[in-house]
């Protein structure tokens, strides 16, 4: 194929740009001061043309030797490339793909790991108005089939080993296939591309063809703020994976909210645990530091290694390290003094579920640095957190962001209230990191933004200081003799047992109190799963919690999650409903004893 230049040079709006690096400096300047940053805060006025990839990316990176990513594999071989190498890279790309056909609006698959060119493809697909849905590595045929119809993608870009996976999708759609060229000579990949032909009849297009020349910068596709960029699938925690929908603004200006949790400033090296194909891997992995202008630092594995990753830490002068909860928990069950000794380490943050105090406790008193949590949604970027310079209150998870007009309301009247949903106002100006919409779901969209917010799903409870304390899922909380159960709450006391890795407290089905509080445990190691480990985790509970609190049961199970990682309580719930009704059995240990024996 033949690459061809843009004949316009990139016209860069010097305005856009320039508002954005006027709000993101004054973030950078309050970071410890967030009172000040949230009262004076004004996202940043986009003109009537705006691409994130050009009108930002390339203002910081041409010229920009510094690194802009860093990948670092099993072995210890690395890949680095500097901001200019990545705004150049995606520029050969970027004409490349419009010669296979990619034009602005298209749908295009993104099925990449952690690898070079996924944040390649990214770039240049944001450069020509591309319509990404990035897509996990772990799907198959069906689940593509449905993502591929829903998503209405016209293009795919996937890695060799993963192309068969395709085979199965009977959709049309173009392919572009990655070779991992790290192991192949350039030409040995594209001799192999060339004569793969799927067992569909499918022919991949060979990506390392859109290096073979040098081309100019890309000229400007005349995209608008509210153009869309980005779908999403959520994660499906309690129902089918919703669509989301982001613009060039909702993300890519949006995560200046993410990069002031994160306390990212310029020249940082931010290391985050993530997996492509979710929106996290957005957060952290792309559009933050890069806002901030700092390096992306990835740290491939096959299985996680505590102690190597507690070695990363201490010898590859990282300053900030953020990691989904169930990463702390196996770190905290390593030797934490391994971390110590990392003088250049500053900032480390949680997210993708609620952390226990327990863990923010352990790694305080071992490194002297406090795990700041935060929350947000695959909807919009993060709207509450601890943020840099405010004092931490372990179990919550801090203070509304700058720009993030976050209001409790009660279920049941809509009214304001200091324990509801969390929703985002939507009164007068739409807040700009909020999704446009769900996707060809008018009905779900109306539910969401009902009464004039956006709703959330989530529930938490705020004290006199500000400071919200997540509960959990509207689905998730329930009541037991007619109270009410938080199972975060209950979940992050049982995490304070020594035996205790993780827990999902669900309702069991109770003829005296209608339901009761049911723990599901995965245990540490040289733990047994018998009755002494069941009755040290309910003794332990009895006197750390209230008596209407009290976990009842207990069963050790290997906890069901999403393939994102987020344990999935409804798949808990339906089963102590076939318990119930006799369909199912299960080895749980009960309170009754317990209670039978203090009576002898």
């Amino acid at each position: 194929m033949t690459g061809t230049a843009a004949t316009a040079p990139n016209p860069a709006p010097a305005p856009a740009t320039e508002a954005i690096r006027s709000v993101r400096d004054r973030l950078i300047r309050l970071r410890e001061h967030p009172v000040e940053a949230a009262a004076g805060f004004a996202w940043p006025a986009i003109g009537p043309a705006f691409n994130w990839g050009i009108d930002w990316f390339d203002a910081i990176a041409r010229g920009n030797d510094a690194p802009a990513l860093v990948i670092v594999e099993e072995d210890g071989s690395r890949t680095t490339r500097s901001f200019d190498e990545m705004a150049t890279r995606s520029d050969q790309l970027g004409v490349w793909l419009r010669d296979v056909g990619v034009s602005k609006g298209d749908a295009v698959m993104l099925m990449l790991g952690n690898q070079v060119e996924l944040w390649e493809s990214m770039l240049a697909l944001i450069k020509i108005g591309a319509v990404i849905l990035p897509t996990t590595v772990a799907f198959g045929g069906d689940e593509l089939q449905n993502r591929l119809e829903r998503g209405r993608v016209r293009f795919v870009i996937a890695a060799a080993d993963d192309t068969p996976k395709f085979d199965q999708v009977t959709l049309p759609f173009t392919g572009i296939r990655v070779q991992p060229s790290r192991h192949l000579s350039h030409e040995d990949a594209r001799d192999g591309v060339r004569s793969d032909v799927s067992r569909e009849g499918r022919e991949w297009a060979v990506y390392e063809e859109a290096f073979e020349k040098e081309v100019g910068p890309l000229g400007h596709p005349g995209t608008a703020p509210g153009d869309p960029l980005l779908h999403y699938f959520t994660s499906g925690t309690t129902s089918k994976p919703k669509l989301v929908e982001h613009t060039q603004v909702s993300y890519p200006v949006g995560h200046l909210s993410t990069m002031y949790w994160l306390g990212l400033r310029p020249g940082d090296v931010h290391l985050a645990i993530s997996s492509p194909g979710w929106a996290k891997h957005a957060w952290s992995c792309f559009f933050a530091p890069w806002i901030a202008e700092a390096t992306i630092f990835v740290s491939n594995y096959t299985r996680f290694d505590p102690e190597r990753m507690l070695t990363t830490l201490r010898t590859e002068g990282i300053t900030s390290f953020c990691a989904p909860p169930t990463v702390w928990r196996m770190l905290i069950q390593s030797d934490l003094t391994a971390g110590e000794g990392c003088g250049v380490l500053r900032e480390l943050v949680s997210a993708g579920e609620p952390l226990n105090p327990e863990v923010i406790g352990q790694v305080r008193r071992q490194w002297g640095i406090d795990i700041r949590d935060g929350y947000g949604q695959t909807e919009m970027t993060a709207i509450v957190a601890n943020s840099p310079g405010q004092p931490i209150k372990d179990g919550s998870m801090g203070r509304p962001l700058p720009g993030c007009p976050v209001v409790l309301v009660d279920p049941l009247t809509g009214e304001h209230t200091d324990e509801g949903e969390i929703c985002l106002e939507l009164s007068g100006s739409r807040p700009l990191n909020l999704m446009t919409g769900y996707v060809a779901d008018e009905e779900r969209n109306a539910e969401a933004t009902v009464g004039g917010r956006f709703h959330t799903g989530d529930l938490a409870s705020r004290d006199a200081d500000g400071y919200l304390t997540y509960i959990g899922r509207t689905d998730d909380v329930f009541k037991a003799s007619d109270y009410k159960i938080s199972p975060f709450e209950l979940e992050s006391v049982l995490i304070e047992h020594p035996a205790v890795v993780e827990a999902a407290i669900v309702p069991a089905p109770d003829d005296l109190r209608l339901a009761v509080p049911k723990a599901y445990i995965a245990l540490a190691a040289g733990h047994a799963p018998d009755a002494a480990t069941a009755e040290s985790i309910l003794l332990f509970a009895r006197e750390a919690l209230a008596p209407f609190q009290r976990v009842r049961r207990v069963e050790f199970f290997e906890l069901p999650k999403t393939i994102s990682g987020k344990i999935r309580r409804v798949e808990l719930r339906q089963r102590e409903e076939r318990i119930a009704a006799g369909t199912e059995t299960c080895d749980e240990y009960r309170d009754d004893r317990l209670r039978d024996r203090d009576r002898a």
